[in-house]
């Protein structure tokens, strides 16, 4: 592991806010410290038994380490627990929040909105397709395939109906499809996806905008991972989507995934402050030592930790939200990560690799299936019966298992076979049903900016992976 500065760092700033209530009379704590020593020792035996999310290696799931500020800033913060449901509860971290929030509603170009932090992006969806379905109670949510499956779940949840929008090859929400289901009149709410979890796919924002205007919709853009590349350049058609993301009418954004914080750390804007009126309600006992915004106020959830919101702004102090900063800068390593690999997919001589058909990444996820087409795989005509996609699908697997036993860590996926044929024919209205229907796949997250620095041991250690498992699969 690397070196870890935040037990230095929290000593200090420990101290620090100790003074701060140093007047108070003293008290003995019931805590035994001899008895924690060994219930710690014991968890971190427990925690041994975890992928290592925090090296380079790691590049499968959306899994990255917090930033050494935000976990020392959490840590400090939970010395006093405090609640940002209301002021009673959390007066500096409820301050503490809004100005974090501002600053990402600043990402996006918003300067008037109503916002707050969330404890995940399911819930901060949540919010959105609740807020949604006050302003349009009998009408149907819609959403690419490719959308996160809770979209569904919240809105069944919700008592909303959800539909499915076919996905083109690229893994963006098909607009001939959509526009079917916005030409039945009965849809109140488009989610579109900057960022999807299987590919990172971005879907055709502008596109679904210039629909809103002849179909009257409410367009809620889920950006729980993609959100911070706004921040980046980006290559088209990812670059439009995000130039017009401020004519969106919510926005939600994880910063526990790009934002660099522990879980759960979720945030949901609106456009237009006055939704808070859908949050309105009474409370006996919550809000009456301030006469300013409670959080509380213009939140779904109640209690909620304040020490996700001090871990936050503290983040953001250290590294602000700007084009061309240091935070910037890391997201531009993670793409450029992406980038790398799957160029090198695509060169490869051996033909091992078959990349998306529809060309590079949209952000930093990489996603590519195992050729078992090749002809060195086939000695004979028998060992085509058990189907390419099928022996494609097990390579992969085994790949992967190969893989991390050199220690590095991918991930799998499933999705259609067409989407990495180029002259495969696709159905707009169903592309996942078409063809051969689905195929493992490897996939890899690049969201760590060490993954560019890294990307010639990463690549290493996969075609070894790869030769290793063809060579056992020939023999």
């Amino acid at each position: 592991m690397p070196h870890d500065p935040v037990p230095g760092l929290l000593s200090s700033a420990t101290e620090m806010l100790e003074k701060q209530f140093a007047a108070l009379p003293a008290f003995e704590s019931a805590a035994d410290p001899s008895a924690m020593a060994r219930v710690l020792e014991d968890v971190a035996l427990k925690l041994g038994d975890n992928y290592p999310y925090f090296h380079p290696l790691y590049a499968g799931q959306m899994l990255r380490p917090p930033h050494p500020v935000a976990r020392a800033a959490y840590a400090l913060a939970m010395t006093i627990n405090p609640n940002n449901h209301a002021r009673d509860g959390g007066r500096a971290s409820s301050e503490m929040e809004i100005e974090a929030v501002r600053q990402i509603a600043g990402i996006f170009g918003w300067t008037e909105y109503l916002g707050h932090l969330t404890s995940s992006g399911t819930i901060a969806n949540l919010e959105a397709l609740w807020v949604a379905g006050q302003l349009a109670p009998s009408k149907r949510v819609v959403g690419s395939e490719q959308a996160h499956y809770t979209h569904r779940r919240i809105s069944a949840v919700l008592k909303l109906e959800y539909a499915s929008i076919a996905a083109d090859r690229g893994g963006r929400m098909s607009m001939e499809a959509l526009e079917t289901e916005l030409s039945k009149g009965d849809v109140g709410t488009v989610v579109v996806t900057l960022g999807t979890t299987a590919l990172g796919a971005v879907d055709s924002l502008a596109e679904i905008l210039a629909l809103r205007s002849r179909y009257n919709f409410r367009v809620h853009v889920d950006a729980a991972y993609g959100g911070y590349f706004r921040l980046i350049s980006l290559s088209e058609p990812a670059r439009r989507a995000y130039a017009v993301i401020d004519q969106a009418d919510s926005i939600v954004v994880d910063p526990h995934k790009h934002g660099l914080q522990p879980y759960g750390c979720g945030c949901v804007l609106f456009r237009d402050p006055a939704v808070g009126r859908f949050y309105k309600h009474d409370s006996p006992y919550t809000y009456f030592t301030s006469k300013q915004l409670h959080l509380g106020e213009i939140s779904l959830e109640c209690s909620r930790a304040g020490a996700s919101a001090v871990a936050l702004w503290a983040t953001q102090r250290l590294l602000p939200l700007v084009p061309e900063g240091e935070f910037a800068h890391g997201l531009a390593h993670s793409r450029r990560a992406a980038l790398d690999l799957d160029r090198r997919l695509r060169e490869d001589k051996s033909g091992r690799f078959q990349p998306l058909a529809a060309g590079a990444p949209d952000l930093d996820i990489v996603v590519w299936k195992i050729n078992a087409k090749m002809p060195e795989l086939h000695p004979t005509d028998k060992d085509l019966s058990v189907g390419i996609p099928k022996l494609s699908s097990g390579l992969a697997q085994k790949i992967f298992s190969a893989c991390a036993a050199r220690d590095l860590h991918l991930a799998l996926v499933q999705l259609p076979t067409a989407w990495f044929d180029p002259d495969a024919e696709l159905n707009p209205q169903n592309c996942a049903a078409n063809g051969a229907g689905l195929v493992t796949c490897l996939r890899s997250v690049l969201m760590k900016p060490e993954h560019e620095a890294w990307m010639d041991r990463i690549w290493e250690r996969l075609t070894m992976s790869c030769a290793e498992v063809m060579g056992e699969y020939r023999s």
